[in-house]
């Protein structure tokens, strides 16, 4: 699975490094819930996401760099909570559509960082993730709606940590 994310983003990369420049970029902002899988749901209730990133059109292919945000509280009678931070690169496809809404899903690479807080003792650690994911663009004048939700795995130290997070946001 990495090594195909590793090369589709190389693909794109090489694919649309000419028209990069003389396509105009897109600004993203977005917020939603963060749903986390596996073992970590089993310690985590659902939480929250913020996203924001610059996307650049390729035809229908192109790169988007983002950040993200996240938290979520820890279960039963333990106080504390998980923060996520970091960032993705992903390649994206938009599919053709003559309607105004235009599916798309992407995969792509990126770094986090996880802090875990139990009773005010903290740990964390940044680890290489991957994700993919689909999503809607609903087209307006000047700007676009979009609803994506995308699965994240973030690499940790003898398991990994997953969550989905299902963003609604703003292209300009």
């Amino acid at each position: 699975m990495k090594r195909t994310m590793l090369w589709m983003v190389g693909l794109a990369l090489v694919l649309g490094a000419g028209s990069l420049s003389a396509q105009k970029a897109r600004i993203m902002v977005g917020g939603g819930l963060l749903m986390p899988m596996g073992n970590y749901k089993d310690l985590d209730k659902m939480g929250f996401m913020g996203q924001a990133g610059i996307g650049f059109p390729v035809g229908p292919v192109g790169i988007r760099i983002e950040g993200d945000y996240g938290q979520t509280s820890h279960k039963d009678t333990t106080s504390g909570n998980t923060k996520i931070i970091g960032g993705m690169a992903s390649v994206v496809y938009h599919f053709k559509s003559p309607s105004t809404i235009k599916p798309y899903v992407l995969g792509g690479l990126g770094m986090y960082n996880v802090k875990f807080d139990i009773s005010g003792v903290s740990a964390s650690s940044t680890k290489l993730a991957f994700g993919g994911g689909a999503g809607l663009e609903l087209k307006m004048t000047g700007a676009s709606l979009y609803l994506e939700a995308r699965y994240v795995n973030i690499t940790t130290s003898g398991s990994s940590l997953s969550f989905i997070p299902i963003t609604v946001g703003v292209r300009f």
